[in-house]
């Protein structure tokens, strides 16, 4: 696999590069983001969001402009509005730094799975909709297993991903508020950040493959909104709970 380092701190590429060609990599270092945005971009790009010319969010949005290749910050910037930020523009991952080279390659692997799993399908691959599922466009949703199809392919969500997807869909194009939201699928009495519902929904924007899924109306939530280009199915009822 051909990796795209962005980052200009030499501490961090060396033992990096090193550690990457162990595992298989070939690395291509840019050390700032106009050199990035030159490059080739290979199959992934590991982004650090402190470059000396640019910010990295600028590089990231300009790469995600022009392509659909997996990006993953590598940032010291930890907090969750950054981390947030960086996934709303178009990035698949974010890690903080420090960060273990085990864990690095892992979500790389993740990544590129599930970019492929996102990626048109050959319709030899295509997984039937199960029965009772709820059915929207290219959107597959059942309950009954946790499970959830795009265009025929599974997508892995977490738990508290598949909870907030499934409450969305409970009635598609309608606004979910917030605090409904976070009352039903974290807890009556949540008390952290609101930043976490966002990032959730960051997240599952990118899974989903296609961030006009869910639609942000400021101020008041979130509602699911088939997209224009996935002409509606029919719907099957399933039961409600939280």
């Amino acid at each position: 696999m051909r990796v795209l380092l962005v980052e200009d701190n030499e501490s961090i590429t060396e033992p990096l590069v090193d550690g990457l060609s162990q595992y298989g990599f070939t690395v291509h270092q840019s050390r700032t983001g106009a050199d990035a945005l030159r490059a080739p971009l290979g199959d992934i790009v590991l982004l650090d969001l402190g470059l000396p010319d640019m910010d990295g969010i600028d590089v990231c949005r300009q790469l995600r402009r022009n392509s659909e290749i997996p990006i993953i910050i590598l940032s010291a910037r930890g907090e969750e509005t950054d981390r947030v930020v960086g996934l709303e523009i178009g990035a698949d991952d974010y890690v903080a730094k420090p960060f273990s080279l085990r864990e690095l390659v892992a979500r790389m692997r993740a990544v590129t799975r599930r970019t492929r799993t996102t990626a048109a399908p050959a319709p030899a691959e295509e997984v039937p909709a199960p029965s009772g599922a709820r059915i929207l466009g290219e959107l597959v949703i059942d309950r009954r297993t946790r499970q959830v199809q795009v265009r025929g392919h599974f997508v892995a969500l977490t738990p508290k991903e598949f909870d907030l997807l499934a409450l969305l869909s409970e009635d598609p194009g309608a606004v979910c508020p917030r605090e409904h939201i976070l009352r039903n699928v974290w807890d009556p009495n949540f008390f952290g950040s609101t930043k976490t519902l966002d990032f959730h929904i960051a997240t599952l924007r990118r899974k989903l493959g296609n961030p006009t899924w869910i639609r942000t109306v400021r101020g008041v939530g979130f509602s699911l909104v088939v997209p224009a280009s996935s002409p509606p199915g029919q719907p099957a009822e399933f039961p409600r709970h939280h």
